[in-house]
């Protein structure tokens, strides 16, 4: 892995969360440097190419307040937007992504008679494990918080009756669109109030947040806030349905499956290239 690698990008980033947790977003560059043995020059070059800001206003994207000026500034309403219908080839949440559901009859039998295969792949986010279908990603896990061993029990126990085949090469170009912002296909595999829920978080563009009951609400089930958060914890396809854009009302970040520094290195990666 050279230095180069958006992984090693994330490691770096991922050092800085820790230590900027520990001791506060007031810290110098050459602070967070000395704590992760990198001269200030090395370590502002490698946020510059991972992130396209400095780490000190890096460090701005990654307090709590950031997430309530996201809520303040950046709220999608997603009543508004779904009331425009969502489309299985459209432009979803600036990724070109076509999907399609698993039907309820097939979620229920756990998978059986489907194919997935699967790999470990370097992400802007650390290792991620990717699942697809013939239709296309149906999983993606993250590591560093559970471990490899974990992520792999976490998705594969989503459908135990599946067949499973470790065939990276055969993925590789999902992983690469879906990361490169062009054209990839997803295929959800969840229960109909699941798939409601994470059509709901599709609609949430780049650089914006709503809120779970502004999910509920979306989908007609307004008084259903603990299921909706449930369904968003549940979601398989983490980053791509993009369930780190979902917030608590009061602007706190809430749970996230793969671990709160990874939600936060999201929306902090989003809001940079977004100009926020």
């Amino acid at each position: 892995m050279t230095d180069q690698s958006p992984s090693y990008h994330y490691q770096v980033i991922a050092r800085a969360l820790d230590v900027i947790d520990r001791e506060g977003p007031a810290l110098t560059l050459e602070g967070l440097a000395q704590r992760m043995s990198m001269s200030p020059a090395h370590f502002q070059r490698v946020f510059s190419q991972w992130v396209g800001v400095s780490p000190k206003r890096y460090q701005q994207y990654l307090t709590l307040g950031h997430a309530r000026r996201l809520l303040a500034e950046r709220h999608t309403l997603l009543g508004t937007t779904l009331e425009t219908g969502l489309s299985g080839t459209g432009r979803l949440h600036d990724l070109f992504l076509t999907w399609e559901a698993m039907s309820p009859g097939d979620y229920a039998r756990g998978g059986e008679g489907l194919e997935i295969r699967w790999g470990w792949f370097e992400t802007p986010f650390g290792p991620a494990l990717v699942m697809a279908t013939a239709r296309g990603i149906c999983g993606m896990g993250f590591a560093d918080e559970v471990g490899a061993e974990a992520a792999m029990e976490d998705l594969v126990g989503r459908w135990p009756k599946a067949s499973y085949v470790e065939d990276p090469r055969a993925i590789r170009p999902l992983v690469d669109t879906a990361f490169g912002g062009k054209a990839t296909s997803l295929h959800l595999i969840g229960a109909p109030f699941q798939i409601k829920v994470w059509e709901a978080l599709l609609a949430i563009p780049t650089g914006h947040v709503t809120t779970y009951a502004d999910i509920a609400g979306a989908i007609g089930h307004p008084q259903a806030h603990r299921a909706v958060g449930t369904a968003v914890g549940r979601n398989p396809i983490s980053f791509l349905i993009p369930c780190h854009r979902a917030l608590r009302r009061d602007g706190g970040l809430g749970g996230y499956h793969w671990g709160l520094p990874r939600k936060r290195a999201m929306l902090a990666w989003e809001a940079a290239r977004t100009g926020l």
